[in-house]
């Protein structure tokens, strides 16, 4: 193996404490190339007692000193930028550019926002004859981070920053499945110096790592971005000890197009919400919505920009879209789609693996699928597939639209395509989702609240929002006599 990493726990580099490891794939090739520490429940214990005792001086550090560690790991991350993106490509299998452009530049963003947001959090005060009332919001101690495969550092930092810059000491615990920048990250943080005991990465399954960061009585809160079923059980684990959560789950997110859409950004950036990451983003845009007066011109030219997406080696700079991350996701996106087919889709082009020429004949390619055909309650359109997999149905009023945008048990996004300011605005209002966008995809601000409803979550992160999650509002009341 070409790798071998370890967890980060009291600021030293440690293996499993049974000694035992997991292989990491390569998507691209399908070969192991790493092998990960298979953690148990007793370095989850190690990782919270070294943060327990970390917890103290951390949180008495001034909000500036804490502020200035996170700026300090920032910059150490980007000086190695292109190494950290190298990695996260042949982990994930996304293409190089993607992530030297994305993901590692937005995990810098992360940090640096929180470490400036951490002098800027602020409390209330409310005056009132002869009484002041003020409220302090005070870190809550230990709290376990769990990040999912599919944007491994760009999510890990974006939930651990708000609680390390809140005055919380962590325990993350980031995918076995791409867990490589995770440790790269611990690596540089013991590098640099960062207090022992504040950041502490455990790796391993699930089942074992992640099950018993979860039911640890001294972990104050759990912050997880995964699959719905995991958080409900992850809610459930919690709500026997009325541990507080925060649940970034799954989309089945619609994009609608209306007639009147403008038309210069449209089709790119459509296809860019279907196939990003090669669909694996719980903010995709897997359902497609077309107005029916305009639907056969924008189906015809969505599948010529589909057909010509290069599928193939992520670290060639031509590549468009890259391989799923496992064989196991690999298996279960074909078989949505011969599911779909069952369901009586009509596929207009993808629905195959793809074997590259090269080193990547072994790979887990898929080209990038759409379907059209299927009604709005079949399991194509209500169940998240999470592959660079989409579905086309027709609309004819802006009733209908709604209809078919809420007709999910999911509400994460939802992007409109239209001139119309208050259709825009009207849609916006009566989607069931945490994040509408309007004439654009993807497009964030750090400091606005990011979550779903329904199915796809409980909480907001982002913002002030993440800080106040990480802190416990206490009020004080002082009689001035």
């Amino acid at each position: 193996m070409d790798l071998r990493l370890t967890q980060l726990i009291d600021g030293q580099a440690r293996d499993s404490g049974a000694g035992a490891v997991l292989e990491v794939f390569e998507p691209a090739t399908g070969q192991a190339y790493a092998t990960c520490p298979d953690g148990t429940p007793d370095d989850v214990a190690a990782a919270v007692a070294a943060a327990q005792q970390a917890f103290p001086a951390w949180s008495g550090l001034a909000a500036s000193e804490r502020a200035a560690w996170i700026h300090r790991l920032a910059d150490a991350l980007e000086a190695r930028l292109d190494a950290f993106a190298a990695a996260e490509s042949r982990d994930v299998g996304k293409p190089l550019a993607l992530a030297r452009s994305l993901d590692i530049p937005r995990a810098v963003a992360n940090l640096r926002f929180f470490a400036a947001a951490a002098t800027q959090f602020a409390s209330e005060s409310h005056s009132a004859p002869g009484v002041v009332h003020y409220t302090l919001r005070q870190p809550l101690g230990v709290v376990g981070v769990i990040s999912p495969w599919n944007l491994p550092l760009y999510l890990f930092t974006w939930k651990f920053a708000p609680a390390l810059a809140a005055g919380n000491c962590i325990v993350g615990k980031p995918s076995e499945v791409t867990p490589v920048t995770a440790w790269m990250l611990g690596e540089l943080a013991r590098e640099i110096g960062f207090p022992r005991g504040v950041l502490n990465i455990v790796q391993g399954r699930g089942t074992g790592v992640g099950q018993a960061l979860v039911d640890h009585p001294d972990v104050k809160a759990i912050s997880f971005t995964g699959s719905t079923a995991v958080g409900t059980a992850i809610a459930q684990a919690c709500a026997r000890t009325l541990k507080k959560t925060s649940l970034e789950l799954g989309g089945k997110n619609p994009t609608l197009v209306f007639a009147d859409a403008p038309r210069e950004k449209l089709l790119d950036t459509v296809l860019r919400s279907a196939f990003l990451n090669s669909g694996q983003i719980c903010l995709c845009g897997s359902r497609i919505l077309v107005e029916r007066s305009y639907y056969d011109e924008f189906r015809d030219a969505l599948v010529a920009r589909a057909q010509a997406m290069i599928v193939g080696d992520p670290a060639d700079p031509a590549t468009t879209l890259g391989p799923v991350v496992s064989q196991a996701h690999f298996d279960k996106v074909m078989a949505c789609i011969d599911r779909a087919r069952q369901e009586g889709g009509r596929v207009l082009c993808g629905a195959e693996a793809v074997k590259p020429a090269g080193r990547c004949g072994e790979g887990w390619f898929i080209a990038p699928t759409i379907i059209e055909g299927l009604g709005p309650h079949c399991r194509s359109n209500t169940e998240e597939i999470f592959g660079p997999v989409v579905t086309l149905q027709p609309f004819d009023t802006e009733e209908d639209a709604l209809m078919l945008a809420n007709a999910t048990p999911y509400g994460l996004a939802a992007s409109v395509w239209t001139s119309h300011l208050g259709r825009a605005h009207r849609l916006a209002e009566r989607i069931e989702a945490g994040v509408v966008w309007v004439n654009t995809w993807m497009n964030r601000d750090l400091r606005t609240p990011f979550g779903g409803v329904k199915q796809s979550g409980v909480g907001r992160e982002g913002g002030w929002e993440a800080l106040r999650f990480f802190t416990e509002a206490k009020n004080v009341s002082i009689d001035l006599g």
